[in-house]
């Protein structure tokens, strides 16, 4: 999209900072895996039990369909590892689809990542934090302009702190990330060593409607954002070592979260009172601790809502970053800050745009509903990509090489495929609305190209 950068003129190279300052390569195992707690940790686990325990009836198949939903997206993890340690750049599946596909395929990626899929859900986040803050503190409703309004101040507070630098932005990162999984893990032991908890939940029945895909849907959904770290590759030290080690240590660590935390909800529920409840932690909560526990698990939302976010500050702006060296995103995008060696534009447009959600489209979380279709697509091109750089460049170096090669990725995109047919058979509207979200950029891809400069 260089034809509204306004940083060059046609004809003409990138400015010189574009092509000398490049990120710099500060980030450890603990903050990537750390990010991949974040990104995945949000509202799902603490949302979502219920409607399985409807659809399911079962305490084995609740908890099944938790560690199979956790097994599928540690597949993906593998395969993410064996990319990025490959193509240590920044940008993650922007630069596995660009390698495997070729741009175009890589710039809808890109662009419905902008958009709607880190900035919509940026975002929502910000609203949702509010929201819970108001159960907390005397703040605003997030739906009136004071909540509006004391969203995107969350958001012009993580931005800068994320645009001040690596060491600073990571130490938030950590210390959210600690403290969410520190707060988790204490609900999870209390639960289970409650008395006014009960196993015989645990064989518990109810009636169930049979709809175990759309359950595993919403396994994955809350699974979403396991592959944060593969976004900021650029920065790691030692990445074909730490990028593996921090996508599969951030994705053990959330199924062991995500099993201890529906392992409460049983303890605390049957599968018959929990079946259809939305909230399912707080009212589990309520059951083993009183009615206090309410401000509790808000809380705790709260937390993990505002960790996820943070996340997702620090990783859509690589997307960006690695779109405007390529050409295809405005040029100012892909200029790293001398100073501060973060991609302060990039970072600060991706905030201007989710405070412009936040302001003026309060139904935009129906927009990152819909855009679920296209980011299953792009999931399973980029773990097929593994297959297809197998083949196409065999010489490659690979680091990391996922075990059981090609069967695992292969089995991956084939229940990612089961749930896009199944969605857009069940649920055309909204697959449609996700692939015309993704269209409508491609006439400024056209457009870019058309205006690139002849001489690069």
């Amino acid at each position: 999209m260089t034809i509204l950068a306004g940083a060059y003129e046609p004809g003409l190279p990138l400015p010189e900072p574009a092509k000398s300052i490049g990120l710099r390569r500060a980030v450890g195992l603990g903050t990537a895996a750390a990010l991949v707690i974040a990104n995945t940790v949000g509202s799902g686990i603490f949302t979502t039990s219920g409607f399985i325990a409807r659809d399911v009836g079962s305490p084995a198949w609740l908890l099944g369909l938790w560690i199979a939903g956790g097994m599928i997206e540690f597949v993906g993890a593998l395969s993410y590892s064996e990319l990025s340690a490959a193509m240590p750049e920044a940008g993650g599946e922007y630069v596995y689809l660009r390698e495997a596909y070729g741009p175009l395929v890589a710039y809808m990626s890109g662009w419905t990542s902008f958009f709607v899929g880190f900035s919509g859900a940026i975002a929502a986040a910000a609203l949702a934090f509010i929201g819970y803050l108001h159960q907390l503190a005397p703040v605003p409703e997030s739906s009136s302009l004071g909540g509006k309004l004391a969203a995107i101040t969350v958001l012009a507070i993580l931005t800068a702190a994320h645009v001040a630098g690596l060491r600073f932005g990571s130490a938030i990162q950590r210390t959210l990330t600690i403290a969410t999984v520190a707060a988790m893990l204490v609900l999870i032991a209390a639960g289970l060593t409650s008395h006014h908890g009960d196993l015989a939940n645990f064989a518990s029945h109810g009636p169930a409607q049979g709809y175990a895909a759309v359950s595993l849907i919403f396994v994955l959904y809350a699974y979403s954002g396991w592959n944060a770290a593969a976004y900021i590759a650029g920065e790691v030290r030692d990445p074909g070592r730490n990028l593996p080690r921090a996508l599969l240590l951030g994705i053990g660590v959330v199924i062991v979260l995500y099993v201890g935390m529906n392992l409460m909800y049983l303890n605390a529920l049957p599968i018959s009172a929990m079946s259809g409840v939305l909230a399912i932690a707080e009212k589990a909560s309520m059951k083993l601790f009183g009615p206090g526990a309410a401000a509790l698990v808000a809380a705790m939302l709260a937390l993990a809502i505002l960790n996820s976010a943070s996340a997702m500050v620090i990783a859509g702006p690589r997307v960006y970053y690695a779109m405007a060296r390529d050409r295809v995103f405005p040029s100012g995008l892909g200029i790293v800050n001398p100073f501060f060696g973060t991609p302060a534009r990039a970072m600060i447009l991706q905030g201007i745009w989710s405070a412009t959600l936040v302001l003026f489209f309060g139904a935009f979380e129906k927009i990152v509903l819909y855009t679920g279709f296209a980011v299953t697509i792009f999931s399973a091109l980029a773990v097929a990509s593994v297959i297809v750089l197998r083949i196409r460049r065999p010489a490659m170096p690979r680091p990391f090489r996922i075990p059981g090669h090609p069967w695992l990725p292969a089995a991956y995109v084939l229940i990612l495929a089961w749930i896009a047919t199944y969605t857009l058979i069940g649920r055309p509207a909204e697959a449609l609305v996700s692939l015309g979200v993704v269209a409508f950029g491609l006439p400024w891809y056209f457009l870019s190209k058309f205006f690139q400069p002849s001489n690069v």
